[in-house]
């Protein structure tokens, strides 16, 4: 607890100071001259000494008054100063946002001006993260997380996109695979942050998904589609976060995309999901989210 004397009383003393006058100081902080002496006798009371020596003429400062009068006019200008800039300052909230660097890189980002279009006042924050212990530190306001992940109670989860996956490689590949077994025949690439890829694409094929994890295996998903553009082999991957190279031409997808019954999805703090900023984040995510229609993107790819 700090030992100050009444801050009411300083802010009079340091304008009683400043004007040398009891009857300027209170023209300036609008009240009454009585008022002023009686937090003059309350603050010289505090002290336990004068600050001011009264005389026919008016007031001037003991030597006391003048070791408070820098202290508190210091004090006093700082403070000013920083509310002034406080006040003029816009509002800016900012939320840390974690995701996979792969949902950044190819959705997020491409998307990142619209929302600093619609939410001017929030400053987003992108890390690497994919991991709800983050969530759980305060590390990250929001995180974009897989729902076939587990995730511990007490978060809010909200369902994004769905998750299509097909395989994809470069345009030069010859022969172009036109069926899922002559395709699951060719050198497959596969990445570290989704092992099971192949496999699960292939179940939804009704596919056998034995030895499907012999092949090259990149540890991001940038690295893996890579790989594949450059010819090496067929690769794996959801169609949004790979419709910005099928659409540059760099890879096609010979066999479209399949739903895994999986999605993308936000999760919060459930304690947080109405806080004003955090709340216009989520709907926001959900509204770019709903114009990405699945159609659409199937129709690119092919």
């Amino acid at each position: 607890m700090r030992c100050l004397p009444p801050l009411n009383a300083l802010r009079t003393f340091e304008a009683c100071a400043r004007c040398l006058s009891l009857t300027a100081a209170a023209r300036e902080l609008c009240v009454t001259h009585s008022a002023v002496s009686h937090q003059i006798r309350q603050l010289e009371n505090w002290f336990g000494q004068p600050l001011f020596v009264r005389h026919a003429g008016g007031i001037h400062l003991t030597r006391s008054g003048e070791i408070l009068q820098r202290s508190a006019g210091q004090a006093l200008a700082q403070l000013e100063q920083t509310c002034q800039q406080l006040r003029q300052a816009p509002s800016v909230d900012e939320l840390v946002l974690g995701a996979p660097a792969s949902f950044l890189a190819n959705w997020l980002i491409p998307r990142l001006e619209q929302f600093e279009q619609a939410a001017p006042g929030i400053t987003l924050r992108l890390q690497t993260r994919s991991q709800a212990e983050a969530l759980l530190q305060g590390s990250v306001d929001l995180l974009i997380v897989s729902s076939n992940v587990p995730l511990p109670s007490g978060l809010q989860v909200t369902p994004l996109l769905a998750e299509r996956t097909g395989p994809v490689c470069a345009p030069s590949w010859q022969p172009r695979p036109d069926g899922v077994a002559e395709l699951l025949a060719l050198p497959r690439l596969h990445t570290r942050s989704h092992p099971q890829a192949w496999r699960d694409w292939a179940l939804a094929q009704g596919q056998a998904s034995d030895a499907l994890s012999a092949g090259r295996h990149f540890d991001t998903l940038s690295l893996m589609l890579e790989a594949a553009a450059a010819g090496l082999g067929v690769a794996i991957a959801p169609d949004l976060l790979v419709e910005p190279e099928i659409s540059r031409g760099r890879l096609l997808a010979p066999l479209g995309f399949t739903a895994t019954g999986h999605s993308f999805a936000s999760a919060v703090l459930a304690s947080r999901a109405a806080e004003p900023a955090l709340a216009l984040l989520l709907d926001w995510l959900q509204h770019a989210a709903g114009q990405l229609g699945e159609e659409g993107v199937a129709a690119r790819a092919r």
